[in-house]
């Protein structure tokens, strides 16, 4: 009996790889900036925010936030106390999210009158890779718990990414961590990956991180 083979995860990442591009050129259009920042959960993306933002807003940059959960809104109460204009996204259990989604997400906030918008993705180093969002940049955060070997574990997330903090650089003592080999082991896979360690509890490395970031949104804003 004859039947049709459909490939669907083909499908709907090409469809969503188009709805990203469109994104992308309506955002570009406006002046926003969009940053998609990625990590386990724990890894300190909520505390590096909160590190981040005033810093943006020191430079004159006027900043949104969107937190992506599958449930909750306690990243969102958290990062509301910067005056970051904030969003709380619950994905019904989704992994992810997509660039349809961000969108959504990106109209309930509101862009008017933002710089920059930065989405705080679902904690996970594996859907949220595969997604393009529309962003113009991804960042990714890997902690020192969480080890050295996950440049191996998880190919796609680094190479996705335009910068890589290496997040809690103060716990380095206390576990087995090479940040060398961390370096290494991701520019195998992403030669162009920027690496910034940081400790977002204490405030080291953060000057670094939030320089590239300004210059990124410049460049993009100046293109």
């Amino acid at each position: 009996m004859a039947f049709k083979v459909i490939e669907i995860k083909k499908s709907v990442l090409d469809r969503n790889d188009r709805d990203a591009e469109a994104l992308r050129q309506e955002l570009k259009a406006k002046g926003v900036f969009l940053l998609n920042l990625m990590s386990s959960p724990g890894s300190g993306k909520t505390t590096t925010l909160m590190g981040t933002i005033p810093a943006l807003v020191q430079r004159g940059w006027r900043v949104g936030v969107m937190e992506a959960d599958i449930d909750s809104d306690v990243d969102a109460h958290t990062i509301s106390a910067t005056g970051a204009r904030v969003i709380q996204l619950h994905t019904g259990g989704m992994c992810h999210l997509d660039a349809a989604m961000t969108r959504q997400g990106l109209e309930a906030l509101g862009t008017d009158e933002l710089d920059i918008v930065i989405l705080e993705n679902v904690g996970n180093l594996v859907c949220p890779a595969e997604f393009d969002t529309g962003a113009a940049k991804n960042a990714m955060i890997l902690s020192v718990p969480e080890g050295d070997d996950k440049p191996l574990k998880y190919p796609l997330m680094f190479s996705v990414c335009h910068a890589l903090l290496v997040n809690k650089i103060d716990t380095l003592p206390a576990f087995d961590f090479d940040l060398a080999a961390v370096e290494q082991r991701a520019k195998q896979r992403n030669p162009q990956l920027e690496m910034f360690p940081v400790s977002a509890r204490t405030g080291e490395g953060m000057e670094a991180w939030v320089g590239w970031l300004d210059r990124q949104i410049r460049a993009w804003k100046e293109q």
